[in-house]
């Protein structure tokens, strides 16, 4: 790619464009986050698009254990997906990254995307206790080795700790004991970190002021993950970041686009939720119902963004 491409104004303000669809705030008091966090979009999308040899773990999954039935949520599977699928369309190597109780729950969401199964996946068990841990030491080890290593992480809606060590949900709940501690694999200063969050308690929110978010959201300085990044989405729905930087990383990679976007369809969005609720199970992060639901939102609202987030990108005709 091109600097000048890079540099285009044009390129530049769909990003921004794109940035500010996704970052509309549902009614979380986001508002301040998303503007603290601003241009991280286009970095973490250029640190992909601009690598020699980009090879991405993408973690997600984030398990609600008061659901009905206690499963993985709705908001994070499919966005993984979404950028899998894409990246591993155009040879870059993706693996999936999560927990032994949101694993099947990713897989399915993956593989409705299109993403092959033979797609390696590196599951932490929820009592890993440190970055000594054996678990989290081979999977290191494995990204360190592989050819080429692993250079981008990329954390999607995954919950990660507070200032006390506690992982929490959005009420203030402890799920330390329902929640692998992925943020361990955040600490190899050689792979590039991008956080993608809706709320503060996220893998990645560390990067933003501790006030803010306590200032700015319920319970925000109870809940705030203390885990930084290198470049921080901040959104109104997590699933919408990561479709997000699949869109960005398809303006600045004009060779990319076509097979980047092939599966960013609605029909594809729609089966993916479908799929993810009732064979992972899932259930939505609010409500904690198995419902097609995200963020208690229907999928049609969610459909409607993703189409303003491609008619942004120019990826179809506006309305």
């Amino acid at each position: 790619m091109s600097a000048a491409f890079r540099n285009s104004q044009e390129v530049l303000n769909r990003v921004e464009q794109i940035e500010e669809i996704c970052g509309r705030d549902i009614g979380n008091g986001i508002e301040l986050l998303v503007e603290a966090a601003k241009g991280g979009l286009l970095g973490a999308a250029c640190s992909i698009a601009e690598h020699p040899s980009p090879h991405v773990a993408i973690m997600t999954g984030f398990f609600v254990p008061h659901g009905n039935p206690p499963a993985a949520e709705t908001d994070g599977p499919i966005g993984c997906a979404h950028l899998a699928a894409g990246l591993h369309r155009v040879g870059i190597p993706v693996r999936l990254v999560t927990d032994p109780l949101c694993l099947n729950a990713v897989k399915v969401a993956a593989h409705a995307a299109g993403v092959p199964t033979q797609v390696p996946f590196d599951v932490v068990p929820v009592d890993a206790a440190s970055v000594k841990d054996p678990s989290v030491t081979s999977i290191l080890n494995l990204w360190q080795s592989s050819e080429p290593p692993v250079s981008h992480v990329i954390s999607i809606e995954r919950a990660g700790p507070s200032s006390d060590g506690t992982i929490r949900n959005i009420n203030g709940d402890d799920i330390t004991p329902h929640t692998a501690p992925l943020q361990l694999l955040f600490t190899l200063n050689q792979i590039i970190t991008i956080g993608i969050g809706d709320l503060g308690n996220e893998i990645g929110m560390g990067t933003l002021p501790k006030e803010l978010i306590a200032k700015n959201i319920n319970r925000g300085e109870l809940i705030a993950c203390n885990t930084p990044c290198n470049y921080l989405i901040v959104c109104g729905v997590s699933n919408w970041g990561a479709i997000g930087l699949l869109t960005a990383l398809a303006l600045l990679r004009p060779d990319w686009k076509s097979k980047l976007t092939k599966g960013l369809t609605l029909e594809t969005d729609q089966q993916i939720l479908k799929t993810l609720v009732y064979d992972g199970p899932a259930v939505d992060g609010d409500s904690a119902c198995q419902a097609l639901t995200i963020e208690t939102f229907p999928w049609e609202y969610h459909g409607k963004v993703l189409t303003e987030i491609l008619e942004a990108a120019g990826l179809i005709e506006s309305a």
